[in-house]
């Protein structure tokens, strides 16, 4: 099902380039806030420009992996309220499995692409002091990365089983979640902090992962090791978000349920 539908789309070439190069924009101006915020500040929670923009373009390339391969779960409501979820139902494949191959969007690997040249110049810039260890840190952050926000994509989306029009509430914290993690969290009053950074895990994603990389010590006063759970939380995301699409599929009667 993947392949043909990249080969639908590829098929036409130039929309193609054209859709490539625009979702690669796109998230390139998501980026470009970070200097705006530079252009009037020396600092931001105490940390430079090359270390915030690590961050951001790592939270940001793993953002588009996890919108590359799961992103098409958002049309969950959309099967639902006009019935064609039903029809997934009655073929012998998993219905997240065919929900993401249905109208996959291959033109979204652009913005995986810029995401790892974006993460390429941020490294040097921050000049990452490389060795073994770190660049198996760099690429567990970024997996680990695109599991969690892959998790928050799938439980997002469930909500849909029970509340047709969740999508903005889904949004909130699948795109929120990407901005939040763009910047420090220390930036973010106490409860934000509890809240998101902490509660929900995201603070794992860049943040923690980042001053472990560039040996930076965390003003909230967490040891240097704690970038290196960032693994742990996404696969404690990952099975929450199991255990709610399981639940959400079990309560589906059809649509209308």
């Amino acid at each position: 099902m993947l392949a043909a539908q990249a080969r639908a789309q590829r098929s036409y070439r130039a929309s193609f380039t054209v859709e490539v190069i625009g979702a690669t924009v796109f998230t390139g101006l998501d980026l470009l806030t970070v200097l705006v915020i530079f252009r009037v500040t020396r600092t931001l929670g105490g940390f430079a420009f090359p270390s915030v923009f690590l961050m951001s373009t790592t939270s940001g390339l793993s953002f588009a992996a996890a919108d590359l391969v799961v992103g098409n779960v958002e049309k969950l409501r959309l099967g639902i309220r006009t019935g064609q979820l039903d029809v997934l139902f009655i073929r012998p494949l998993g219905i997240l499995r065919q929900l993401v191959a249905t109208d996959f969007e291959l033109r979204r690997i652009g913005r995986v692409i810029e995401g790892l040249v974006a993460v390429g110049i941020a490294c040097a810039l921050a000049h990452v002091a490389w060795s073994v260890p770190v660049a198996l840190l760099l690429v567990l952050t970024v997996v680990s990365g695109t599991v969690f926000f892959g998790a928050l994509f799938v439980a997002g989306a469930t909500v849909t089983f029970w509340w047709i029009d969740s999508g903005e509430f889904a949004n909130g914290f699948t795109y929120g979640g990407r901005d939040f993690t763009t910047y420090p969290v220390n930036v973010y009053g106490t409860f934000f902090r509890r809240l998101f950074a902490f509660g929900l895990g995201f603070a794992a994603v860049a943040y923690y992962p980042v001053l472990t990389l560039l040996h930076l010590p965390d003003p909230l006063g967490l040891p240097t090791w704690t970038g290196w759970l960032s693994p742990v939380v996404a696969a404690v995301a990952a099975a929450a978000a199991t255990a709610a699409w399981r639940a959400g599929v079990r309560h589906y009667r059809s649509t209308g349920s």
